[in-house]
């Protein structure tokens, strides 16, 4: 899921999203409560999805988590802490990032779901993108990668390193997870990897963060290509997007078909922000060309091995 939500209007409502100085309406109250309340279910469902072995059931229908507490409460418990880790550290980023550079955001907003393969889509914030510079804008995108990529990728490692071998598995790998799958347990193949609470945290990761830095609309890397390339990032977006629509077309793979749609109807073409400020200086314009390789790395063409 995207790590940073559309930008609000910058005009003030009537109730505003961001609280203003010396006041705290209660609006702001009901979405802190909502906020708080989407955690709880997505630890819930979390839980429940290492409970069950990270199998397609759909909690509350098919799914028997209270028969398997007593055997795997253990390894729910250790996939919910980490996986939740990796979420909260992906948003944390972009939240401090946000709140260094004086750019209004909210606490994030976690996603459960009852489809227990992984119990969570991953979380979004709000921020007032439109206030920030090109600069601001970059530092807080790349932040949230950055730092949920730094909690991931060694909880896939423990995982690969710790995992048995299995007939097959439902969870396909990036290159990267096949990179260091060939460096952490040469003698397993990819597809033939039990799950266990830190590889799925990690394989999580990866999934979230290659979704998110998709070179498009107001995905993290669609804020990126905005901070480098400004108004001609919008061709780059168009391309991926028609490469997207081709690839599906032309394997009949339909597995992201949802996620096109989505960004279609959001808008492929990134927002301008309200001041470009200053370009980039070469230590970021370094970097944001170099987290382009991000999602060639991590991103999952098929994630799940369904065939």
């Amino acid at each position: 899921m995207p790590a940073t939500s559309p930008t609000f209007d910058p005009a003030p409502p009537v109730y505003p999203v961001f609280p203003l100085p010396g006041r705290t309406p209660s609006f702001v109250i009901r979405r802190r409560i909502l906020q708080g309340v989407l955690y709880l279910l997505t630890a819930a469902t979390t839980f429940s999805a290492g409970v069950v072995g990270w199998e397609p059931l759909v909690l509350g229908v098919d799914a028997d988590v209270a028969g398997g507490l007593a055997e795997h409460g253990l390894r729910g418990l250790a996939y919910m802490v980490a996986v939740l880790a990796v979420l909260t550290a992906h948003e944390a980023g972009h939240f401090i990032a946000a709140t260094i550079h004086g750019i209004p955001a909210t606490l994030p907003f976690f996603l459960p779901v009852p489809v227990l393969l992984t119990g969570t889509l991953g979380a979004v914030i709000g921020m007032e993108g439109s206030r920030a510079t090109r600069r601001e804008l970059f530092d807080i995108a790349i932040a949230g990668p950055l730092a949920g990529l730094a909690i991931a990728i060694p909880a896939l490692v423990a995982g690969m390193a710790w995992a048995e071998p299995a007939a097959e598995s439902l969870f396909g790998l990036p290159i990267a997870g096949h990179w260091l799958l060939g460096w952490v347990r040469p003698d397993i193949a990819a597809g033939t990897i039990r799950p266990n609470a830190l590889f799925m945290a990690g394989w999580v990761g990866l999934l979230v963060t290659g979704l998110n830095m998709m070179p498009m609309s107001q995905l993290d890397g669609g804020h990126v290509i905005y901070a480098l390339f400004g108004d001609r990032s919008v061709w780059i977006a168009r391309g991926v997007l028609l490469a997207s629509i081709a690839t599906i077309i032309v394997t009949g793979r339909t597995n992201w078909t949802l996620m096109v749609v989505l960004v279609t109807l959001i808008g492929v073409d990134h927002p301008p922000v309200r001041d470009e400020g200053p370009p980039l200086d070469w230590r970021r314009t370094t970097l944001g060309l170099l987290s382009l390789l991000i999602p060639v790395l991590t991103f999952m063409p098929e994630p799940l091995l369904l065939d």
